[in-house]
């Protein structure tokens, strides 16, 4: 089915540096709006429940799942995150661009519910500086970072499965790149015709 607005769905490993490319976009496109996920996970430093993620007890993530409240649903790390399908096509219904941050399983999944999301991949310039982003992050330790490169080389090989990569070297660059993606999302011929229906008409172009 073609919407209105379009579905960006972003996935990468701890440290590729997702989540500050996705946040420097929402801040210079104010189209672009953010998918928020439940999470099973305790919130960290400064989130906010129903602004970074929704914080929900096992039992109450249970339930959605049993409703098929979900999207996609995934562990990962030990905890467990999900997207409601009902948000996202309300949204998307009424032509908002919206953003998703999941991992690569999750991506996959909204794929298949929503075959015109566009799914992104961010990587990493190098095993070498994906060890030293998560050290400088200083939210883990030394074992848990060990785990998250282990998971790092079983995500990055689902690369192939997404429609555009992105490597984040440098991270004006990689900001670049995504914004690329959106805007040309936006020249498609369905969606110029829905934005511009007045030039369609007047140009006899049905």
């Amino acid at each position: 089915m073609e919407y209105p607005g379009n579905l960006f769905v972003v996935a990468a490993p701890s440290g590729a540096g997702k989540s500050s490319l996705v946040k420097a976009l929402m801040e210079l496109d104010s189209r672009v709006q953010p998918s928020v996920s439940h999470t099973t996970r305790a919130p960290r430093g400064q989130e906010v429940h129903g602004r970074e993620y929704y914080f929900v007890s096992q039992d109450t993530f249970d339930q959605m799942v049993l409703q098929g409240g979900f999207v996609e649903w995934a562990q990962v790390h030990g905890n467990r995150y999900g997207t409601s399908k009902q948000a996202l096509e309300q949204r998307i219904k009424q032509g908002a661009d919206v953003i998703l941050e999941i991992d690569y399983q999750g991506a996959i999944q909204v794929k298949r519910i929503f075959p015109n999301a566009v799914l992104v991949f961010i990587l990493p310039p190098s095993w070498e500086e994906l060890r030293s982003r998560l050290e400088r992050r200083a939210e883990d330790s030394a074992d848990v970072i060990e785990v998250r490169l282990q998971n790092a080389a079983n995500e990055m090989a689902h690369a192939k499965e997404f429609d555009f990569v992105i490597i984040n070297e440098l991270f004006e660059r990689a900001l670049f790149d995504l914004k690329a993606i959106v805007h040309a999302q936006r020249l498609k011929y369905a969606a110029q015709r829905n934005a511009r229906s007045d030039t369609f008409r007047a140009l006899n172009i049905t």
